[in-house]
């Protein structure tokens, strides 16, 4: 049976500048780190197709270190609802995370992006954190890990009862597993009602690159 699929698309704000390149963008392994690096993401639009590279100002960004649950996820984490697993189901998340919210919301997740994801995370860039109920994807996560960075490119949760919260678990998981490990930021890209109710806080651009240059040279890894 097709579970119907609530996917989060993060959509780029009026003051978001993109760096529009003609031919578009390669996608390539080296050039998506290259863009990361400097603080661009890139996205799709759903009606063409067409890729370009997006930076935002202010950025959204979720400190490590800080970063606290809020009370009712807590408390469905410390149910036990769900288990959590990283980079078991990579190609059943980025399928979830690129299904179209509704007919006025679809996915920038599109084909070629979709394909430049797959190619990192067979590099071990890109990864995918799962919540799980018994033997069910209920939903999840997926992003790329730079040095003590985690920059969260989307997330979904399968549209039943049984699933709610799930992607909100694995989230908690992402950051429990980034403590951890002695990474430092997570990168959320731009402010929206969904990251700001998980915790997330705005920050100047300038800011942002100052300290994504010094923790993307971190010698940490999120396996």
């Amino acid at each position: 049976m097709c579970a119907k699929v609530l996917a989060t698309h993060p959509r780029p704000r009026d003051d978001a500048r993109v760096t529009r390149r003609h031919p578009e963008p390669t996608l390539s392994p080296h050039e998506l780190v290259s863009a990361y690096a400097q603080g661009a993401f890139p996205m799709a639009h759903p009606e063409t197709g067409r890729v370009d590279y997006f930076i935002c100002d202010p950025r959204a960004v979720f400190e490590v270190a800080s970063w606290v649950a809020p009370g009712r996820l807590a408390r469905t984490v410390r149910s036990g609802r769900f288990s959590v697993r990283f980079n078991t189901a990579f190609e059943a998340v980025l399928a979830g995370c690129a299904t179209d919210r509704s007919a006025e919301n679809r996915s920038w997740i599109g084909d070629r992006i979709q394909a430049a994801y797959r190619e990192l995370h067979g590099l071990g860039i890109a990864h995918s954190v799962e919540a799980w109920a018994d033997d069910r994807l209920a939903g999840g996560l997926y992003g790329v890990a730079l040095g003590g960075v985690f920059f969260g490119e989307s997330m979904f949760t399968v549209r039943e009862p049984w699933a709610r919260d799930a992607s909100k678990v694995a989230f908690a998981g992402l950051m429990a597993r980034l403590r951890t490990r002695g990474f430092v930021l997570v990168d959320s890209q731009y402010a929206n009602p969904h990251v700001l109710a998980l915790g997330a806080a705005e920050i100047p651009l300038s800011d942002y690159r100052t300290r994504l240059d010094a923790a993307i040279t971190m010698p940490v890894g999120i396996d």
